[in-house]
Parts: structure tokens; C-alpha cells; sequence
């Protein structure tokens, strides 16, 4: 589009003085001649969009004839100087949007494809030949055919070209589209440090909610999901920092706990999923999220290298095939635990990893080159992972979540198990 184009100055259809619709222009045209004056239309004037509902009107659209405006100029009702001319006629020479198009009613969508088909505009008693230069453009999502509406056959003849559309395919665009759309501002960016893992995930979550079983597939998961877990996700990490007087914090894993309302406002659930409740499907998507990037970043724990487990101690079946967790299992397996508490401070959070053997030392083998905060990010993120491959238990915390070994939890619940029995009998 051009950045400025001319319009017959006070026009209410954006007139082009070489080619004027309106009675306004053509008379103004007529009578200045080439002292009619012309005012600049930038191309960001040039969009207009309008969401369909059922109680949109023809008037709102295409337009009315004015009483109000009759009366003022003295007109009679046959004059179409009372006409007040709709949404789409104001759209002369720019692009109009309709979005949900199957909630429009038929008979609208009807008036729709005669300005489509004819270029012809009936108001009232009025029938206005108007040749429109508009670019429509309209969305709808399939699954609304069905539910609240439908397209008419004779508009959807008449719009040229349907474009499917379609999710991002791969992890990399799908951080082009959250990057772009997210509503940070710089003090935010300021203050919390995001890594590329942190963003790998939250992109991650979403490619396992298309996946899952519990999401129903048909309603799909919008980008809109990510775009919103990542702004929770910086305020989460933002307010903590604030509620620490701390200048500036980093994005941890258990940040992701924060943006649980954003997976469960955005995705809807089938039958199955509704059983196991939102809460839960959204810990599960997390879960998985951090299991599928656990092995782009480090060894994936695969049974053949597990230690033999035995509650209360550990040996290895064959020392040659040992697990690079296994310093980190062991100290779990001795009866240890861990807190990563929501609200701690950055110093407190480093202390708390720092206390478990082999971790640090884990993270620079295999990245020696990290940040401090990367590093911890990475610490923190091998406990998670190790959790998910079930070598560690992950319980959620009222105000965080704690780490130990997987089988002491395990013995205790058959032991809560165990006294229950005694009891009922």
C-alpha cells in the first residue's frame, strides 16, 4: 500500500479525487473544479475490523438512513445525502476485516456477496451503485461451522481465495511469534534475566498440549497460550524479585508453577481430562515439556545405566555402565531432600542447589562455559528431569516444591496404606 493517498477533503468514503463515489465529493468536484481541496490518508487509516456477533446489524455494516440528519439539512427521505453510510462503505480504499465470520446472520452474509458480486449497496428504498475498492478479508475457525453458525454457499463462492492456516511446526518459530507478540516492558526486561531453555520450554508445554490426549484437538491450542505463559512467566520471576528488594533475578524451573492459570485458561479439555482436572493436566504438560528438552541438553537416564535401587542404599550392577546422576541419586537414596521454595532469595536458591553432591559439577561437565544464573537454571533443571525419568520424587509444596528420593515416598504411601488396613480391621 502506499503510504499516502488523496482523499477529496471531508469525505465520508475516502473518495479518490479522480474517481469520487459520494454525492458529497462529486458535487464538491463539480463545483471547485481543480481548487477542490484534497487532504492525505496515511495507510495505517486504511484497516478496518469488526468482530461478527449475532446482533451486529446491516446498519452497522453497510448503513442507514439518518432522521437525525434529515432533519438538520431540511432533505426529504428520497435525498441520499440522509443516508449514514456503515462500516463498510467508510472501508473505500483500505482493507475490512471480519472476524468469526459464521456468527454473522444469513441475511447480512447475503448483503455481504452482493457487494461482492455487484458492487451495489441497497439501504432502505435506496439502491446506490457503488464500485467499492475494498480488500475483505475474513476469519473463522472450522470447528464454528457447526457450533454457533455457518457460512452462506453463496458468499463462500464468491471469496476468492481460502487459506488454511496452521500452527508453527518447529520449536524455533514458535519463539519468532511469542518474542514478537509478548507484552514485556523493558523495566521487566531489565530486571529478569530469560535464557533459551526457559523459552524452549514454554514453547515445549505447547507442543505437548496439541499432543496430549486429555486437550480436545478440535478446539486446538492458540499461540495465544504461549504468548500469555511467557508474560506470567517474567511477572512471576518480577515479583518475587520486588517482594526481595532485589535489582534483578532470573527465570527459575519452578517459575513455571506461575504460569499454570495461563495453561488452564487457554486449552479445553476433553471428557478425560476433565476427570483428571485442569490442574493436574497442566502439571502433566509442564512434566512432559521438561522430559522431551530433559535429552537436548543432557544424557538421557535410560534404564540400562540405572543403579540397582534398594531403600536406604544403592549399588551398581555394573560399575562400567554407572549413571553420570548417580552421585546426585545416591544422595537423595541416603534419606536427603531438598526445598526450592517460590519466594526465596537468589542467594538462598543458590545455597539450597549447591547442597546437593554432584550437581554443580554435573552442569560444567557438560556446560563449562555458563553464567552463574544460566548455570543454576541448568542445576535446578537436571533435578526436574531426573525426576521425570523417575529417579527422583517431585512433590508440590504449598509454596514450592521438594525433591527426594523416589522409593522412600513410595514405601511411605504403601506404609499410610498398610495403617489404614490395620485400622479397618
Amino acid at each position: 500500500m502506499d503510504e499516502y493517498i488523496p482523499v477529496v477533503e471531508g469525505s465520508e468514503l475516502n473518495d479518490d479525487p479522480f474517481n469520487p463515489l459520494s454525492f458529497y465529493a462529486k458535487n464538491r468536484i463539480g463545483e471547485l473544479k481543480d481548487d477542490t481541496p484534497v487532504s492525505w490518508m496515511h495507510r495505517n487509516e486504511r484497516y478496518t475490523e469488526k468482530l461478527a456477533t449475532p446482533d451486529v446489524s446491516v446498519a452497522d455494516l453497510i448503513g442507514d438512513v439518518d432522521p437525525i440528519k434529515a432533519a438538520n439539512l431540511k432533505l426529504n427521505y428520497n435525498d441520499e445525502r440522509v443516508i449514514h453510510f456503515g462500516l463498510i462503505p467508510r472501508s473505500h480504499r483500505s482493507i475490512f476485516v471480519i472476524n468469526e465470520l459464521p456468527d454473522l446472520q444469513a441475511r447480512i452474509q447475503v448483503a455481504l456477496f452482493n457487494i461482492l458480486q455487484e458492487g451495489d449497496i441497497q439501504i432502505r428504498g435506496f439502491k446506490i451503485r457503488l464500485p467499492l475498492d475494498i480488500q475483505f478479508v475474513f476469519t473463522a475457525n472450522p470447528e464454528d461451522y457447526t457450533n454457533r453458525g455457518a457460512i452462506i454457499t453463496p458468499l463462500k463462492d464468491r471469496i476468492e481465495s481460502q487459506i488454511l492456516t496452521h500452527y508453527p511446526k518447529d520449536i524455533r518459530t514458535s519463539k519468532i511469534i511469542t518474542e514478537q507478540e509478548a507484552d514485556i516492558i523493558d523495566e521487566q526486561k531489565d530486571v529478569v534475566q530469560v535464557n533459551e531453555l526457559t523459552k524452549d520450554l514454554i514453547e515445549q508445554i505447547a507442543f505437548e498440549a496439541r499432543q496430549s490426549e486429555y486437550v480436545d484437538q478440535k478446539s486446538g491450542v492458540s499461540a495465544r497460550m504461549t504468548i500469555t505463559m511467557f508474560e506470567n512467566l517474567i511477572s512471576s520471576a518480577e515479583r518475587r524479585a520486588l517482594k526481595n528488594k532485589e535489582n534483578k533475578t532470573h527465570i527459575r524451573v519452578s517459575d513455571f508453577w506461575g504460569i499454570i492459570p495461563s495453561i488452564t485458561g487457554k486449552v479445553e479439555l476433553v471428557y478425560e481430562g476433565e476427570q483428571e482436572g485442569p490442574f493436574i493436566v497442566a502439571l502433566n504438560l509442564i512434566g512432559k515439556a521438561i522430559r522431551t528438552q530433559f535429552t537436548n541438553y543432557f544424557p538421557a537416564p535410560e534404564k540400562s545405566k540405572k543403579l540397582t535401587q534398594v531403600r536406604g542404599k544403592e549399588s551398581a550392577s555394573d560399575p562400567k555402565r554407572t549413571s553420570v546422576y548417580q552421585e546426585i541419586v545416591d544422595w537423595f537414596n541416603a534419606g536427603n531432600k531438598i526445598d526450592i521454595l517460590n519466594d526465596v532469595t537468589d542467594s538462598d536458591y543458590r545455597h539450597a542447589l549447591e547442597s546437593v553432591p554432584g550437581l554443580k559439577k554435573l552442569v560444567e561437565k557438560y556446560y563449562p562455559k555458563l553464567s552463574g544464573n544460566d548455570k543454576f537454571f541448568m542445576m535446578e533443571f537436571v533435578l526436574h528431569g531426573l525426576a521425570e525419568y523417575s529417579l527422583l520424587s517431585k512433590h508440590v509444596l504449598e509454596m514450592g516444591l521438594q525433591f527426594k528420593d523416589l522409593f522412600s515416598s513410595v514405601f511411605k504411601d504403601e506404609d499410610l496404606l498398610a495403617e489404614e488396613f490395620d485400622l479397618d480391621n
